[in-house]
């Protein structure tokens, strides 16, 4: 198995990856990464296999607090490369391990982000990701009872932590998921062609 092959990661996903659900946030989070990689001048197919990766032990994982370390013992035994494999392990902080390299304060940051703003988008009435600006998730962010399990602090620190304006980080991460919107369950924008 090419580990670094996009077509064959979507295989080792649907190995282990279970619902519909979870494969839409890490199709979310692939394309937050790629359109952060090509901001940076990184590797886009390195960024976005570590997007797709970074919960995929989350339905298969013994204890929820065995995630992704639980995880990361899988992709090390599929032979994937350790910067993706940190990138998974520091992508929350139950694991104690510090986020170091740019893609992984990226992981982070869209990580929580991606989800939330898809949820934004599925409750908009044209539940396209054109309704979705960053005034529409800060104010569902204040909304205690949309999203409950997403903290809102993560939300903040990842923008944060990439030293971005949150509302920009927003903008960027909305732009960034347009192209997959079909495949993540919203109607296309009308940028995404």
């Amino acid at each position: 198995m090419n580990v670094m092959d996009r077509d064959q990661t979507l295989e080792f996903l649907g190995r282990h990856v279970k619902t519909e659900m979870l494969l839409k946030h890490l199709l979310s989070v692939e394309a937050s990464m790629r359109g952060y990689a090509a901001k940076f001048g990184e590797d886009q197919d390195r960024w976005g296999i570590a997007g797709l990766l970074h919960d995929f032990d989350w339905e298969i994982c013994p204890t929820p607090e065995d995630h992704p370390n639980y995880g990361a013992g899988i992709l090390r035994e599929y032979g994937y490369p350790e910067d993706i494999v940190r990138a998974v392990l520091t992508h929350g902080d139950h694991t104690d391990i510090k986020r170091e390299s740019l893609m992984e304060h990226t992981l982070f940051a869209v990580d929580e982000l991606s989800g939330f703003i898809r949820a934004v988008a599925l409750v908009r009435p044209s539940k396209s990701l054109d309704d979705v600006s960053p005034r529409s998730v800060k104010r569902k962010m204040k909304d205690k009872n949309f999203a409950q399990n997403v903290k809102r602090d993560d939300l903040i620190r990842g923008a944060e932590e990439l030293e971005v304006d949150l509302d920009e980080h927003i903008s960027f991460v909305v732009e960034s998921m347009k192209p997959v919107s079909e495949q993540i369950g919203l109607n296309p924008s009308e940028s995404a062609g």
